[in-house]
């Protein structure tokens, strides 16, 4: 049973009409709002959609809605994006429209949703949605974020500790051992010749990171390399879990909010593929959407893929039959935020004293390197 056709040669010209700026647009090209180096925080763009929604919901135009949020803006970028977005639908512009001129700011799951809601009439319950939509996905990357920071500055501080000691305080020591004649341990020597090569090729401690990041940078780019590490990602103890649920929950609720707004299954599977942070799983979507354009279920490719668990995969096979795949989906998401937040929890208790016991064994061997020498010593002094 069709339930959406759409013409080719239309949609092409649709799609040159939009690059030299529309019908009746005298040839102009469409502005596009994405710029490299500007970005807009999910915080502003959650806390736009939440006030659209509730001017939406008091009755008030589009129009006036935009043009009363973008006045109270502070200057920036997203104001100026705001005010265009005004201007092209007072110009006779639908409000979905106007925001797909705007990718930079309002990716394709926000357009579709608004495109939905305009279509059915319901645009404040939608955007009351997405405003929803927009401040979980924000607080569950605020949690993952957080989790990170902490371990990141411990591990940026040892670093430099570590770094400060080789570079200042170890070359001290070998100029003391030097005039002693005594032939080192090779525990020693070994710390000896690292702290003289920190000292005279620091540069080069500067330059590896850089080039190694850079390395990893172009790996990423290609296929092969940006699925090695999804995979690699996903198969990391407590790491890969965080990750894999998180990227689930992602999925799910992104799934659930659309489908909730009455966009159609596919263009939903295509809109959440394109969202997806993570190869690997990408590829599990991709067939969940060429199962369903054959006909079948949901459930089947997800199972196959081995990448979801049996109760989400249960699950959506029970939403499928009973028509409630969207509420579903939202339990599965609820679920799946709430794991990733014990596993947060659970990673930072993990990460704490590993850091700990690392760093005190980097400084014990360093310290006991350096005062080898001196015990031996002190032994040929006692005997004699």
């Amino acid at each position: 049973m069709p339930v959406d056709l759409k013409t080719l040669q239309r949609r092409a010209a649709k799609a040159r009409d939009q690059g030299r700026g529309g019908p009746g647009s005298g040839g102009e090209t469409v502005q596009r709002s994405w710029l490299p180096g500007r970005r807009v925080g999910t915080a502003a763009l959650a806390q736009f959609t939440s006030q659209l929604a509730i001017l939406q919901n008091a009755g008030l135009p589009v129009v006036r809605s935009l043009r009363i949020l973008a006045g109270q803006m502070r200057p920036g970028y997203l104001r100026s994006t705001i005010t265009r977005v005004y201007e092209d639908v007072e110009g006779g512009g639908s409000l979905s429209e106007s925001l797909s001129k705007h990718p930079g700011v309002f990716d394709p799951l926000y357009v579709s949703m608004v495109k939905a809601g305009e279509a059915g009439g319901v645009l404040d319950v939608i955007l009351e949605r997405l405003s929803g939509f927009k401040e979980k996905d924000l607080r569950l990357r605020r949690q993952i974020r957080s989790a990170s920071i902490y371990p990141l500055v411990v591990l940026m501080v040892a670093l430099g500790v570590l770094l400060l000691v080789m570079t200042v305080v170890v070359p001290k020591f070998r100029d003391f051992f030097s005039g002693i004649g005594e032939e080192l341990p090779r525990l020693t020597q070994i710390i000896l010749d690292a702290g003289v090569f920190c000292q005279q090729r620091w540069y080069v401690l500067l330059l590896v990171p850089v080039i190694l990041f850079a390395i990893f940078r172009l790996i990423l780019r290609t296929e092969g390399g940006r699925l090695f590490f999804d995979r690699l990602k996903l198969r990391l103890p407590v790491f890969g879990m965080v990750a894999r649920k998180s990227a689930v929950a992602r999925f799910t609720r992104t799934l659930s909010t659309l489908l909730e707004s009455g966009v159609p299954i596919l263009e939903a599977l295509s809109i959440v593929k394109s969202s997806m942070s993570n190869r690997v799983l990408e590829i599990a979507v991709e067939s969940v959407s060429a199962s369903i354009r054959e006909g079948e279920s949901m459930a089947r490719p997800l199972g196959e893929s081995g990448q979801f668990d049996d109760i989400l995969v249960n699950m959506v096979d029970v939403g499928e039959r009973t028509g409630e795949m969207d509420r579903m989906l939202s339990r599965i998401a609820d679920s799946y935020e709430s794991d990733v937040d014990n596993l947060v929890k659970t990673m930072s208790s993990l990460l704490e004293p590993f850091l700990i016991v690392a760093i005190g064994g980097i400084v014990f061997i360093v310290i006991l390197s350096l005062f080898l020498p001196l015990v031996r010593l002190m032994d040929r002094l006692g005997t004699s």
